[in-house]
């Protein structure tokens, strides 16, 4: 598993970072599809003579077109165009990408357990995964793979891609490790069995103070929920957790089934979570199970604009309940539901078959007749000034929905939150983003020179009394120009502050691991600070 820790710059402005990438982002009800064909040869489709002439037409490109072309380029072609006049999340999936889709959402794959970091053309372990091969075979953080079975990895540029290919496989094999361990001369070699690794759903959870606990969630894959339950379980039975932030921000969704199986833990029997309705699909409803573990008093819902799909039905039904603060920017305004189709390629389709609906009964889904239109929401969002102010969020439906107490909801583009937590873009310039990547692995070339006894030994004593000096930042500095980035005096200087604490946050995962990096993230979070003045106040979700 490569390195997946997230900056708070991700957190803060994931937009500036990287663009939503549409077709990942999906809810899915998480059905057998053993009646996949019975549905699609039911009589009903109209497409056989269009599918039997698009074949005959390409075996006549094939045959005798004067050019040599690529046939299986243009089928797939024809497809995604076909695909593009329904929605922008009904997806063909290549046989190629179908396995790492499912692995994703499967929420495990088969390897040696370690998540890793690629340090100047040298392979490095940020940490060996608990309870995996790598930790039981004795790998450690900091160990550098030099060798994988018979291939040499270090100084020859290996991209991720083939690491993933060398180290992964089929459970029960095993794979030979080359690695230098600190500056010792001689390589040790590990055998390591490669078994099922989690993919980690449930990115972190700890305590924030005495009564609050705090969970993060990326993605709802097939774990979520169990995921969720096993972080939650200490904090509420050891700990005294009596509130809880439940961070979604940046989480793209998943399957449905893991959503409402969460909720269930907020609500008591039979409260309605969500439904979904379609041309085919009749109204299906969802409703709480009634087997709530723990009695969570408080919640506190962290949102923003990559908040998608399941995330969105979380924070919907929460918030058409009156039983949690929405906290943030508007969502990304996603309520298609999918389902997946295996083909005869070997590939699937995932095609939209209903809209979901929040218990007051609106749709969140914003409009996709334009597609590029659609794909360019978050930048336009930034333009206009959405994100700074919370007045100038844009109510595609004016349609008035009302929550349990009879609060005003809308629907048509996405979670409006409770509670705006406008972006804070002031450090935000090019200098910023070209050194915040090379932070990782500056970070770990200095811990090899480190003094480690001027380190705090726990992590109360981390947060409260280590500081980046600017010492440490102009290392820093030294080190991104080393690898392509100019100094840039004045946007280093309005940048500065956030490099420390960016840097601070990555030295706390690597002393600390995910509990020391989040911990630093979200001390200076504003989001995460309202949350937790709301929750100490007691004040009523009504109230608002």
């Amino acid at each position: 598993m490569n390195d997946p820790s997230p900056s708070k710059f991700q957190i803060r402005l994931p937009l500036l970072l990287a663009l939503v990438l549409t077709a990942g982002m999906f809810i899915g009800q998480q059905l057998p599809h053993f009646d996949s064909h019975i549905r699609l040869l039911s009589g009903r489709s109209q497409a056989g003579p269009i599918a039997g002439t698009l074949d005959e037409i390409l075996r006549y490109i094939e045959a005798r077109y004067v050019d040599s072309v690529n046939v299986a380029d243009l089928k797939n072609g024809a497809i995604e165009h076909l695909l593009e006049q329904l929605d922008p999340h009904s997806v063909y999936i290549t046989p190629e990408e179908l396995a790492a889709v499912e692995e994703d959402m499967s929420g495990n794959f088969e390897g040696i357990g370690i998540e890793f970091l690629i340090v100047d053309d040298t392979l490095q372990v940020v940490t060996p995964l608990t309870g995996g091969p790598s930790e039981t075979a004795g790998v450690l953080a900091g160990d550098k793979i030099v060798s994988i079975d018979d291939t040499l990895i270090a100084g020859v540029k290996i991209d991720n891609g083939r690491i993933y290919n060398l180290l992964r496989g089929e459970k029960g094999s095993t794979v030979r490790l080359g690695i230098r361990r600190g500056y010792e001369p001689n390589l040790r070699y590990f055998n390591i069995i490669r078994d099922v690794i989690p993919m980690k759903s449930v990115e972190v959870a700890y305590m924030l103070d005495a009564q609050t606990g705090y969970v993060k969630v990326n993605r709802f894959s097939a774990r979520t929920y169990q995921e969720f339950m096993e972080a939650v379980r200490p904090m509420y039975e050891e700990q005294g957790m009596k509130n809880l932030v439940l961070d979604l921000r940046g989480n793209p969704g998943g399957y449905l089934n893991e959503a409402s199986d969460l909720l269930s833990q907020f609500f008591p029997a039979d409260k309605l979570l969500v439904y979904t309705e379609g041309r085919v699909e009749g109204r299906r409803e969802y409703k709480s199970s009634g087997r709530a573990r723990f009695n969570i008093q408080n919640i506190a819902v962290l949102i923003d604009e990559g908040s998608a799909s399941a995330s969105e039905i979380v924070a919907g039904a929460l918030q058409d309940h009156d039983r949690a603060w929405i906290i943030g920017r508007r969502s990304f305004g996603k309520g298609l539901v999918q389902e997946q189709y295996p083909l005869g390629d070997g590939g699937a389709l995932r095609l939209t078959v209903a809209r979901y609906f929040t218990p007051s009964g609106r749709c969140i889904q914003r409009e996709y007749n334009n597609g590029e239109d659609y794909d360019a929401e978050n930048e336009r969002r930034l333009a206009n000034g959405e994100l700074s102010d919370a007045h100038k969020i844009a109510i595609k439906d004016t349609t008035k929905y009302y929550t349990g107490l009879g609060r005003i909801v809308y629907g048509g583009g996405g979670v409006s939150p409770d509670v705006f937590i406008p972006l804070d873009t002031s450090f935000a310039n090019d200098y910023y983003f070209n050194v915040r990547q090379q932070i990782p692995q500056f970070t770990a070339r200095w811990m090899e020179t480190a003094d480690r006894s001027t380190l705090p030994g726990d992590l109360p004593t981390f947060l409260n009394s280590y500081s980046i000096s600017d010492a440490q930042i102009d290392q820093l500095v030294v080190y991104a120009e080393s690898h392509g980035t100019p100094r840039d005096e004045r946007q280093l200087s309005a940048c500065r502050n956030e490099l420390k604490l960016q840097l601070k946050a990555r030295l706390g995962k690597t002393l600390f691991q995910d509990k020391g990096m989040f911990s630093v993230l979200n001390d200076d979070d504003p989001a995460v600070e309202k949350a937790l003045q709301l929750m100490r106040s007691g004040q009523p979700v009504a109230g608002q």
